[in-house]
């Protein structure tokens, strides 16, 4: 009885060893202790060599990092409405989705963050990335406006002086307007629900968040 006692501790000592392990591993983010001074968002992706024609846009390039906010009730997602019967994925949507002739001032803050956050993603990122922005202003946590989401301090840090940079890829512009415009409309279903933050996979905050999606680069959570 004594061995069969001793192999079970070993057995149980094993497993605790082996959680710990996990734990420290960023994709369990969600698990960890919650640190402030950690960014939420963070921007992969490197510019491409096409300028631009978006003349309201900063020329002053920078790294998009985001801090957290305090965990509130879970805040639900834009419903998504039916898309056109001929329309089967995503990029056809968004190639069907032509750019409005003067972008207003909420879709342009909305693509931006697209933009800057996620244009090297997959079009799901893109679009979970625009509904971050759109469930916040929806949330009651944060500023009311898009503009308002994305220009809050120390949360995107690709805004300087209250400007973005320049675009320098006018069709990964293009595809950003086009995915801004379908979030907002909630045209396609979204992949991460409900989501509010959400950071790279090669940082580890530690958030005591609900870890809803993992999608490309990036981990979301509410």
């Amino acid at each position: 009885m004594s061995r069969i006692l001793n192999a079970a501790s070993v057995a149980a000592v094993g497993l605790t060893a082996a959680s710990m392990l996990m734990l420290a591993e960023p994709g369990f983010a969600s698990d960890l202790a919650e640190s402030a001074n950690l960014p939420a968002i963070t921007l992969p992706g490197a510019d491409a060599p096409v300028e631009a024609d978006e003349a309201d846009l900063s020329t002053e390039a920078s790294q998009p990092v985001a801090t957290p906010t305090p965990d509130s009730q879970d805040e639900p997602a834009v419903e998504p409405k039916a898309a056109p019967q001929d329309i089967d994925t995503l990029a056809e949507l968004v190639a069907a989705t032509p750019r409005p002739a003067e972008i207003d001032p909420e879709l342009r803050c909305l693509a931006g963050a697209v933009y800057f956050e996620s244009r090297g993603e997959s079009l799901a990122g893109q679009l979970a990335v625009a509904h971050v922005v759109i469930n916040r202003a929806n949330s009651g946590r944060f500023p009311k406006s898009l503009c308002g989401v994305v220009h809050q301090p120390s949360q995107f840090s690709f805004v300087r002086g209250g400007k973005m940079p320049a675009v320098r890829n006018t069709g990964q512009w293009n595809n950003a307007v086009a995915i801004a415009q379908i979030a907002r409309e909630g045209s396609w279903k979204n992949q991460a629900p409900g989501a509010l933050f959400f950071h790279a996979r090669y940082v580890s905050p530690g958030w005591r968040k609900t870890r809803v999606a993992s999608i490309d680069n990036h981990i979301f959570y509410r």
